[in-house]
């Protein structure tokens, strides 16, 4: 059979052997471009309706958790949400502004949008860990937190938590220890020396007097005494009143102030 002929074998050879050359993408044209404009607008004009302009997405309800000493009717009133507003626009830190100028109880809050018609508000309170008389001679006790705040009144002592007794002299050590930090600074003592107390010591304990900056002792149930003097080397002070309470179950009176040296007495 006869090969190719010359002038096939001349457009075999012009044929090309890479991919095809790429389309030229064509611009839109104007008219395509106004249509895509005036779309874009149109939907954000509708989102932001439906956002804010709509009765869709507005406040209708507002739950409450995490309360314990409060109740949630109190913490609604105290939030003041205006009901019937834009969820999206809703000021959640005004909000929580208010709850913890309102609530001294409240040591955190989170504000939550629960779309489509819904606020929740997520509280947790602060707990006592020492109480003090009512400075205004009105009866009862205020509640002391870890960090020291002063937070609110109760009636009546709470079971397991101990009352401050701040009875610094004015004159001599004890007096320049309280001109010297405040009376803030020696409760946020005590309530260091609380926090390092073992947890058995810190039940049992009924009474923490702070006649100054070294000078804290706890009276515990059973008329048992603990002198801790300042409050640093709480660890160490903790462990040493264990060892003490283990060898000497008998004893009334402990001493950790020192606590390389502990001592106890009385039977």
């Amino acid at each position: 059979m006869a090969g190719p002929t010359a002038a096939e074998r001349g457009v075999r050879e012009q044929e090309p052997s890479g991919p095809p050359p790429a389309r030229r993408l064509r611009p839109p044209k104007p008219r395509t471009i106004i249509i895509l404009a005036l779309a874009l607008v149109l939907l954000g004009a509708g989102g932001g309706w439906v956002l804010y302009g709509s009765s869709w997405l507005r406040v209708e309800w507002v739950t409450v958790s995490g309360t314990r000493v409060l109740t949630p009717a109190q913490v609604r009133e105290a939030a003041d949400v205006p009901l019937g507003a834009p969820l999206a626009s809703l000021d959640t830190g005004a909000i929580e502004t208010r709850l913890r100028r309102k609530l001294p109880r409240i040591d955190a809050v989170d504000v939550v949008r629960s779309w489509p018609h819904g606020i929740g508000l997520k509280v947790v309170e602060r707990t006592p860990v020492l109480l003090m008389e009512n400075p205004d001679n009105a009866g009862g006790f205020v509640e002391v937190d870890k960090e020291g705040v002063r937070f609110a009144t109760v009636s009546r002592a709470i079971k397991d938590v101990p009352v401050l007794e701040l009875a610094p002299s004015r004159s001599g050590s004890a007096g320049a220890s309280l001109r010297r930090f405040g009376e803030g600074r020696l409760v946020r003592e005590a309530v260091r020396t609380v926090a390092a107390l073992p947890a058995g010591v810190a039940r049992d304990t009924r009474t923490v007097k702070v006649r100054s900056y070294d000078a804290i002792s706890l009276e515990l149930d059973g008329g048992r005494t603990v002198a801790w003097g300042s409050s640093e080397k709480g660890a160490a002070k903790a462990r040493a009143l264990t060892a003490l309470m283990k060898a000497a179950p008998g004893a009334r009176h402990f001493d950790v102030s020192v606590p390389t040296a502990p001592a106890s007495s009385g039977s």
